[in-house]
């Protein structure tokens, strides 16, 4: 790209320094013939080698002669149509980088951190509770696949996932601590254990508590990489407009129509250009306030992102929580047993045993010890970092039509420029502001109604302010939670103050504060 930029430069000095005609020669189009094949819109052949009458063209009209052919006028539109497309996409690719490349920054942190966190589950079992950690298994990669699911965009609810969990959980954790036999009990018992799990509450207030704290951080994470991915859907739909009519031929007469009289190395005044853009991105232009909007919705999600909304002190500590379940079975297991037999009556067992966990404690130690951060690369504080970015880009499509003016199209201050007939000192006509309303009294380009797919992009954008702002998570006073998905919901007042029943300050053994550098870590598999 900056090869081709550099070739056009000097072939346009070269031609540009062509000697003039001596007087009473017509003009020549040698440059403007170069220009044309050099910008690959066609052969020089098309091009008169001397002016001529312009009667045929529709857009760079002139009373003088003209280099221009119809043929070249309708391939000048498509070039001014794509050189202003191919700014808009540089204008906007270091914005565009910014969030793409946290989006999947982000998303693979989510994925290790969930990864993590099963293994650490998995490896309570194996350590712990090594008789059940082969059945076990199989429920904590099913409960973490849900939560990866969730995470990231499936329409499921945290509620049932943890539900499901324990509801599974509960005949492995009665077959072998409960009430232990040589052999399990038969599929068919452990289905009734399943169905009375929520009714008898083995584990206590624990899977409540795990609902709690999930659906207070699991939400926002959410949200926060929805916001993400449609803040690149963004700059991808701004990327690529469809031009009206009306501002396809402004855009020619602005950018090509110099060249018709041979002038191919003048610029547009900036009056003039700020006029052509700002019709021509008028509807963009709309966009401007709900893009503020959605940086700092982003950034009140980000600040409010601590504590049980931590979205790695939920999901690291949740294999604490299991072991206060476990524990909380065991200590209740007589009056559970009572509960089950009068639901299910005695355990109805296989004739086989299943398969035991086979762990090595040393390498579990290891493993552990691989995991040091230090603050500056938590998620709170990559989040921080990518929202300092991300502000300075708040005011992007307010002034979008100034950028493109000031640092790509126009001439500079105090140089002859084009203001659509000629070129002249500066341009007098009324420079109009941004937004469709400022474009009535727009000399240069006529804007109608509305555009059906700027119109979509505000929708979309508005409903993820809304999001992040009132249903994501409660902020600074109580507010409603709703959190819905195809397996149920959950509505409950949750207030902002974080307790120690919610986890902030964390309770039982084995709790994991904060795990930073997230390497390659995984646990031996109970088999």
């Amino acid at each position: 790209m900056e090869a081709r930029s550099l070739s056009v430069l000097l072939l346009l000095l070269a031609a540009a320094a062509t000697p003039a005609p001596r007087d009473g020669e017509p003009r020549s189009c040698e440059a403007v013939r170069k220009v044309f094949q050099l910008r690959q819109l066609g052969s020089f052949r098309g091009v008169p080698e001397f002016p001529r009458a312009g009667v045929d063209l529709q857009v760079c009209t002139s009373k003088n002669p003209t280099c221009c052919t119809k043929k070249m006028e309708e391939r000048y539109q498509t070039a001014a149509k794509q050189d202003i497309q191919q700014v808009l996409q540089t204008s906007s690719a270091t914005l565009k980088f910014l969030i793409s490349r946290n989006a999947a920054a982000f998303q693979e942190t989510f994925e290790m951190l969930i990864k993590l966190a099963e293994n650490y589950t998995s490896t309570l079992f194996c350590n712990a509770y090594r008789n059940m950690a082969a059945e076990a298994a199989t429920r904590v990669q099913e409960f973490f696949t849900d939560i990866a699911l969730y995470i990231f965009g499936t329409d499921i609810s945290t509620k049932e996932c943890v539900n499901r969990f324990f509801d599974n959980l509960f005949p492995v954790v009665y077959n072998h601590m409960i009430n232990p036999g040589l052999t399990d009990v038969t599929l068919e018992y452990a289905e009734c254990l399943q169905m009375v799990r929520r009714d008898i509450r083995p584990f206590g207030d624990i899977p409540e508590k795990v609902i709690r704290q999930m659906g207070r951080s699991l939400l926002p994470s959410r949200n926060f990489l929805q916001a993400l991915n449609l803040g690149i859907e963004v700059i991808n739909t701004t990327d690529h407009l469809h031009f009206s009519k009306d501002c396809s031929r402004a855009l020619l007469r602005m950018q090509y129509c110099p060249h018709c009289q041979g002038l191919i190395l003048s610029k547009p005044c900036m009056g003039y250009c700020l006029n052509v853009i700002r019709g021509c991105l008028a509807y963009v232009a709309e966009v401007d306030l709900h893009w503020q909007g959605y940086i700092q919705s982003l950034e009140e999600l980000s600040s409010a992102m601590h504590g049980t909304y931590d979205v790695e002190h939920v999901l690291l500590n949740f294999h604490s929580l299991v072991n206060d379940a476990l524990m909380q079975a065991r200590v209740n297991g007589p009056e559970l047993t009572e509960q089950v037999n009068k639901v299910c009556g005695p355990p109805v067992r296989k004739p086989t045993q299943s398969p035991h966990c086979s762990f090595d404690r040393n390498k579990y130690s290891q493993g552990l010890k691989m995991f040091s951060r230090d603050v500056e690369e938590t998620l709170a504080s990559r989040r921080k970092e990518f929202i300092s970015h991300l502000r300075l880009y708040r005011a992007f499509y307010g002034g979008l039509a100034d950028q493109l003016c000031g640092n790509e199209l126009a001439a500079a201050d105090d140089i002859p420029c084009w203001n659509g007939e000629d070129v002249v000192k500066s341009y007098t006509h009324h420079v109009v502001g941004s937004g469709i309303k400022a474009q009535a009294g727009n000399p240069e380009v006529r804007v109608k109604g509305t555009d059906p797919v700027i119109n979509q992009i505000i929708d979309k954008l508005k409903h993820i302010i809304q999001l992040l702002r009132g249903k994501s998570f409660p902020k600074y006073d109580n507010w409603d939670l709703r959190q819905t998905g195809s397996g149920g919901s959950v509505d409950e007042q949750i207030s902002g103050v974080c307790d120690d029943e919610d986890g902030c300050g964390g309770s039982g053994s084995g709790e994991v504060k904060r795990v930073l550098k997230i390497t390659d870590f995984s646990v031996q598999n109970c088999h």
